[in-house]
């Protein structure tokens, strides 16, 4: 790698369970942007906002004016599974839109005999049903059903929403959902068991909490609605909740911070400093988007790590939630096209069975190109370990990205590709997006785009606003979006 070589492109790390899609965005950031490494990058960003003038300057939000390795991922992968979490960095958060619609391959563990209301270990249980009937055989046969294109169902209680209102909501505050749930067409490219564990044989457990009686009555009447007549909804039916979720998203954006997850001085304003203690700020209070604030130190300010820690570690002594042997459990592996819900189709196979079920582990092994422990495809704990050892293979992820990129251009036109000066894009407000209706990166980073998009955009037919903001939200919606809604 050159000296004054400016990386960017496109990589992947190795999640593990435990931490959400932005917080290992956030531990990226921590150890690029001060690194060595990175610096021709922030250089470069920085002689471009020389360049830009004061008032673009400071049309950026607060955040946006500390310079930092722009960063982003190509697809929410939630905090209980681990695997190929795509990431984008520099212009590589330009590709990341990409990833969203490629095939993607998991392997999860299913546990039977009960379900919950987030379809996996980690949820409150929602049924119990037998078990002893199941076999390896059954199973086999059973997974074997789901090869192809299917009608697949969203998770109960996941972030989806009706008429601009999780359902969760609904469950809790004891009312009836308006509709069914509507179903999806995803297509299981393949689907094959990796191991199978008899009775006794495993420590995938139930979890112990239950979950209360107004979650089981709505699931129950929801899950007797979609075994009568599960359908897709109507093109008014699109529109009518396109419209409730572009409101909802709107007026929820107002009230969310965009927490950078980074310990920041933030300055009261003029009113709040008038009801302080003799018009100061108390102590020179210390300020952290989404918390209290604290007394400042001598020590640095650390990082508030608040998508870590989210999954709480299985006791190895815990008792069995069951009487004698238990379930049996299986571990299956598939691949599958892009809005696929893998703890639907562990729920899905529990109902198969004549039993229930629920997703214990998840692991995204594969997604496009980019495997677990492929050569590129970055371990996680190598980030802490220091600059001297994440850096040789991250520079040569980012370079083999790049020599690919332009071979790629290359054969496709006969000639190497012309790169055009990015041009800033303006800035999206909090109720709308822009008529093309496609946010850059999924980790909230506005960025730049070429030229060329903003040609097709003003081609394209005009898109209501409400409209627009919900096909970002749906451009958003990946496999495994967080099912508790954790604020990254």
């Amino acid at each position: 790698m050159a000296q004054n070589a400016i990386l960017e492109g496109v990589l992947a790390i190795n999640k593990p369970v435990g931490l959400s899609s932005a917080q290992v965005i956030r531990d990226c950031q921590m150890q690029f942007n001060p690194s060595a490494t990175f610096a021709p990058l922030l250089k470069k960003e920085s002689d471009k906002r020389a360049a830009e003038g004061a008032k673009a300057f400071n049309r950026r939000s607060k955040n946006k004016k500390e310079l930092r390795v722009k960063m982003g991922h190509g697809g929410t992968l939630d905090p209980l599974a681990s695997g190929v979490l795509i990431l984008g960095l520099g212009n590589g958060t330009k590709s990341l839109q990409g990833f969203l619609d490629c095939t993607k391959s998991y392997e999860t563990v299913i546990v039977f005999g009960a379900s919950t209301d987030t379809y996996d270990r980690v949820g409150r249980i929602l049924t119990r049903r037998t078990y002893t009937h199941i076999t390896k055989d059954m199973v086999l046969k059973a997974i074997d059903s789901f090869k192809g294109k299917i009608q697949q169902t969203p998770p109960l209680f996941s972030a989806l929403k009706m008429e601009g209102k999780p359902l969760y909501e609904y469950a809790r505050e004891g009312k009836p959902i308006p509709r069914q749930i509507p179903t999806r067409e995803v297509d299981v490219l393949s689907i094959e068991m990796v191991e199978w564990y008899p009775p006794g044989s495993h420590k995938h457990y139930w979890p112990t909490e239950e979950a209360g009686d107004a979650e089981r009555q709505l699931a129950q009447k929801v899950w007797k609605v979609q075994e009568s007549n599960g359908k897709a909804l109507t093109p008014e039916e699109e529109e009518e909740e396109a419209r409730a979720v572009a409101a909802h998203e709107a007026a929820k954006r107002k009230f969310e911070s965009d927490v950078d997850g980074l310990v920041m001085d933030r300055p009261h304003s003029k009113k709040k400093q008038k009801k302080s203690h003799n018009g100061q700020r108390k102590g020179g209070e210390v300020v952290m988007s989404g918390a209290l604030g604290t007394e400042p130190t001598s020590e640095p300010a650390q990082p508030f790590r608040k998508g870590a820690n989210l999954i709480p570690e299985s006791d190895p002594n815990a008792k069995a939630p069951w009487e004698g042997e238990g379930p049996p459990a299986v571990k299956i592996r598939m691949t599958v096209t892009s809005g696929f819900y893998v703890r639907s189709l562990c729920h899905d196979l529990g109902a198969k069975l004549g039993s229930a079920a629920m997703m214990a582990e998840l692991c995204r092994s594969r997604q496009g190109d980019f495997e677990v422990d492929g050569p590129n495809c970055l371990d996680y704990d190598d980030i802490a370990k220091g600059e001297e050892v994440w850096a040789p293979k991250v520079a040569a992820m980012l370079e083999n990205w790049t020599q690919k990129t332009v071979a790629k251009a290359t054969t496709f036109s006969g000639h190497p590709p012309v790169v055009a000066e990015p041009v800033e894009r303006k800035e999206l407000s909090d109720k709308a997006v822009e008529t093309n209706g496609v946010e850059p990166t999924q980790a909230g980073e506005k960025g730049t785009v070429p030229p060329s998009a903003k040609t097709e955009a003003a081609a394209a037919p005009p898109v209501k606003p409400e409209a627009s903001v919900a096909a970002a939200e749906a451009e958003k919606d990946d496999d495994e979006v967080s099912w508790k809604g954790f604020q990254d």
